[in-house]
Order: C-alpha cells, then sequence, then structure tokens
C-alpha cells in the first residue's frame, strides 16, 4: 500500500469514467441511462479510494504525505503530489459531493447527458488535483484547467443568461490568474524551482514577497471571492444548473482560501502580516454588505450566493489573523460551508424541478404539502445562520475567536454578519416555507422523492454530527494548522526583532 500511488488514483480515476463514457456513443435514452450510471459509479469509487487516504493519514505529522515525485519538464519542474491536514479535508469534500451532484442531475439534465457527465467528471479530477499538487506549475494547470468544465457546465446547460454569466466568471477568473502566473514566474527565477514544499522553506526577498503577494491575492480573491469582486458570482449561480451551483460554491470558492493557506501564509509571511489590515477590512465590508445585499434578494439562488460571500468573509478574517483559532476555524468553515451551501442549492433545485421558478414570491406555505422537505430545508437554514449545534456555528465561532486576539474592532463588527445571516436566511424560510397554501400551483406539490432523499439526508446528517463533534476535522488539520502558524509568527517576530536592534 505503501507503494501504490494513492493520490494519482483517486485524482485521474474520474478520467477513466469519462473516457469509458465517451466511448459509449449515442443519444438515446439506453446512452444517457448509461452514462448517469457510469459517472455515478465513477464518483462513489473514487470516493471509496479517498477514503483509504483518511485512513492511513497520520494526523500528528504536519508534513506532506501520500508523496508522489517524478521527473516531468525539464528545469525543476515535477509532477509533485502529495495532502497534508489543510488540503485533505477538501479533497475528501470534493470525492464526497460528486456522486450527489450526479444523482441531482439524474432527471433534470436531459440533453447532451454524456456531455454533461464527462464534463462532471473532469472537473473533479482537476479539482481534487488543485489540492493535491506539490508543484507551482501542476497546481497552476489543474486550478485554471477548471474554468473550462465549469464554463462549459453554465454556459451549455445553465439558464436564459448562461452565456453572459459563463463568460463573465471565465474572464473574471482568468484575469487574477495571469498575474498569478507572472507570481510564479519570478519566484522560480529567485529559487530556481516551483516546488511548493521547497518555496515554504525558501525566505522570499521583501520587495519579492509584497508584489507576488498581491499577485496571489488578485487570483485567489476572484476565486473566494471577495468584496469587491464577487460580481461574477450571482450571476454564475443563478443560470448554473443545480449540480454547478453545488459545485461552485461547495468546492471552487474553497480553492481560493487553500491558496491563501498554502501559498499566502507560509511564502509571504511578512506580506501576509502586512496587508491583514486589508484583508481584515475588505472581510468585513464582505460579511456586512452582502449580507444587507441578500436582504434585498427576489431570487432564492441569489440570496444564497450572497450569503456565499458573506460567509467568505468569516474564512480570509480567520486565516490572515494569523492565530491557531483563527487558522483552524477557516479551515473548518470552509469545510462546514461546503456542505451547508451545496445542501442549500440541492434545496433549490427540488423546488426549481417542480415549479421552474426560482422566485421567492412563487412559494409560501410548502410546509403544508412538504413537511420533509421543510424539516431537511430548516436545518441547514440554522446551519447557515450559524445556530450552535450545526457546523455552521464551529467556524464562524472559531474564525471569531482567532480575530478577537488580533483585532477586537474587525471581529466586532463581524460578529454583526451574524445578526445579518438570521435576518435573511429566516426572512427566506418564512416566505417560502411557513405560512397559509394560497397559491394555486403549489396545490398539488410533492415531498421528496427517495432519489432526493438520498442526496440531502446524508448531508444533514454530516451537518449535525460536525455540528455536535468537529474533532475529526479539527485534529486532522491541527498539526498542519499549529506547524504553518508557528512558521508564520517566527518570520513575523525574527522581522519585529530586527526593526528594533536597527533602532
Amino acid at each position: 500500500m505503501t507503494t501504490w500511488p494513492i493520490l494519482s488514483v483517486v485524482t485521474f480515476l474520474p478520467v477513466l469514467g469519462a473516457l469509458v463514457i465517451y466511448l459509449s456513443r449515442g443519444e438515446d435514452e439506453a446512452a444517457k441511462r448509461n452514462s448517469r450510471w457510469i459517472a455515478l459509479w465513477t464518483t462513489l469509487v473514487t470516493f471509496a479510494v479517498s477514503l483509504i487516504l483518511v485512513w492511513r493519514f497520520d494526523p500528528a505529522q504536519p508534513d506532506f504525505q501520500f508523496v508522489e515525485k517524478a521527473s516531468w519538464v525539464a528545469s525543476g519542474i515535477t509532477y509533485h503530489m502529495g495532502v497534508d491536514g489543510i488540503s485533505l479535508p477538501f479533497v475528501i469534500l470534493t470525492t464526497a459531493l460528486m456522486p450527489f451532484c450526479i444523482i441531482a442531475s439524474w432527471k433534470s439534465v436531459t440533453m447532451r447527458v454524456r456531455e454533461y457527465m464527462m464534463a462532471f467528471l473532469l472537473l473533479e479530477t482537476l479539482m481534487v488535483g488543485t489540492f493535491s499538487a506539490l508543484d507551482l506549475m501542476l497546481f497552476y494547470l489543474f486550478f485554471e484547467g477548471g474554468l473550462i468544465p465549469m464554463f462549459l457546465i453554465i454556459g451549455v446547460w445553465g439558464g436564459p443568461r448562461r452565456v453572459y454569466a459563463s463568460f463573465k466568471f471565465f474572464l473574471y477568473t482568468l484575469l487574477g490568474s495571469v498575474l498569478m502566473l507572472l507570481a510564479i514566474m519570478a519566484l522560480y527565477w529567485n529559487a530556481g524551482t516551483t516546488d511548493i514544499p521547497t518555496l515554504m522553506h525558501t525566505a522570499v526577498p521583501r520587495s519579492l514577497q509584497t508584489w507576488a503577494w498581491l499577485a496571489f491575492f488578485a487570483s485567489f480573491a476572484v476565486k473566494m471571492p471577495m468584496w469587491p469582486v464577487h460580481t461574477w458570482l450571482p450571476d454564475a449561480h443563478v443560470e448554473a444548473p443545480t449540480a454547478g451551483s453545488v459545485i461552485l460554491a461547495a468546492i471552487l470558492l474553497k480553492m481560493g482560501g487553500y491558496g491563501f493557506l498554502r501559498f499566502s501564509l507560509p511564502m509571504f509571511p511578512l506580506a501576509s502580516h502586512d496587508f491583514a489590515p486589508l484583508i481584515f477590512s475588505l472581510s468585513v465590508i464582505a460579511i456586512i454588505y452582502t449580507s444587507l445585499v441578500a436582504l434585498m434578494q427576489e431570487d432564492i439562488k441569489k440570496l444564497i450566493a450572497y450569503s456565499s460571500v458573506a460567509h467568505m468573509g468569516f474564512v480570509t478574517m480567520g486565516i490572515f489573523a494569523g492565530t491557531t483559532q483563527g487558522v483552524a476555524g477557516g479551515v473548518f468553515q470552509m469545510v462546514s460551508h461546503g456542505i451547508v451551501s451545496g445542501a442549500l442549492f440541492l434545496c433549490v433545485g427540488i423546488v426549481y424541478d417542480r415549479m421552474h421558478t426560482r422566485e421567492i414570491t412563487a412559494y409560501g406555505g410548502l410546509v403544508n404539502r412538504m413537511p420533509l422537505y421543510a424539516l431537511v430545508f430548516m436545518v441547514f437554514t440554522m446551519a447557515n445562520v450559524g445556530l450552535p449545534g450545526t457546523s455552521g456555528f464551529v467556524g464562524e465561532f472559531m474564525t471569531l475567536i482567532g480575530t478577537f486576539k488580533v483585532s477586537i474592532p474587525t471581529a466586532t463588527f463581524a460578529a454583526t454578519g451574524v445578526i445579518l445571516s438570521a435576518a435573511y436566511a429566516l426572512w427566506l424560510y418564512r416566505k417560502v416555507v411557513f405560512g397559509a397554501l394560497t397559491k394555486p400551483s403549489l396545490a398539488s406539490i410533492k415531498d421528496l422523492t427517495f432519489r432526493e432523499s438520498l442526496t440531502l439526508f446524508p448531508l444533514v446528517a454530516l451537518t449535525i454530527l460536525f455540528g455536535v463533534y468537529p474533532k475529526p476535522v479539527l485534529d486532522m488539520s491541527a498539526a498542519s494548522v499549529q506547524q504553518l502558524v508557528n512558521n508564520y509568527n517566527t518570520a513575523v517576530t525574527a522581522v519585529k526583532a530586527a526593526a528594533l536592534v536597527v533602532q
């Protein structure tokens, strides 16, 4: 088992499934059914294999594990893969959510089913590769490659304004990433390597740190997305098919936060410390402003999209606080948000499949016809608010504690976001679920089917489990987070000490 390239298997197994779908040509019903089943079994097997990573992972070891390294391109660029306690939770989150996306698309996607399933399987490979790559060029290829299948998923299977939304998504994210490519080239010229573990222990000159930090920030801020470069997200969410929205919110947004943890803090600690007040300001604006914008939305998907921007504000705030609780809370919040936001978009997709509208005013009194749906939707709404006992509470609470140690005003203003999230989330739930069932169009609406229950109940269980018992995620990342924070604080303290000596 120790010599088995398990990370490569987990990463590229979905490509094999996509290839099988491609070879099974045809557009008749049998071919569509076969494509769905091949995609489902591929994602399930990939998830099962990824669980071996959890089983064999040593949480007490902060360094990279399951490392694979092979010569690839000349000049020191290698095929280098590995995971630590920070990246492994995102690998598992990706492989765990993909089967739910396939099941959620079972009935709703009826045209170009083969291409749709192939796009999702290729996207899974690129997402897992992003979290596993230990070479900057390899990371960049996976990171940017994910744009292509998502661009197609939105542009081909999306809503009426899908072309506009897909191009906006593509151009925003590509523009930021071009600057990151320039920074990668500068790091290579400085250190003579693109190996991430080597660069994490290489002293980058102060001037280069500043410019490289800004270049990486441009890419990751758009990906998160942070205010004010968040405007592509609501359009992309509204136009994307249900499964596309799930992956966008649950995984693709987390690549930005992961980038801050993997590159900004360990490689550019001094620049991260200098720019922390900027991040705090942008995070607080995101939390408060986008929460207020969410209150004004008439489209359910748009409201949840803006709430995602607000919740990611807690993540960036916690990460750049540079404290153990802040960084660990940021990791946990991203995992929790991946589960909860993905589930919320699945809930929206369920009523959209029945009514073909996402307008809040089109609903009301659903509890009378869909009691099971109302219960499930309530659990995820409470988690979105950050109710104690749900996973949403743990991450937000830890990021606030971690930030409070560094900046009391930032934590105080951010805490108002908890109140605002309760305002828009509970308002949405009341308008959609409670009240009298007066609209004739809703009189015959059906409750959750077995297939829909299969996608939602495991997510309900995880939301409550991680709310009551967050230890598995926190323990998995604890050693790596502690090492990251220690190295960051050591670098910052050394510079402060040197400045005092000079004075």
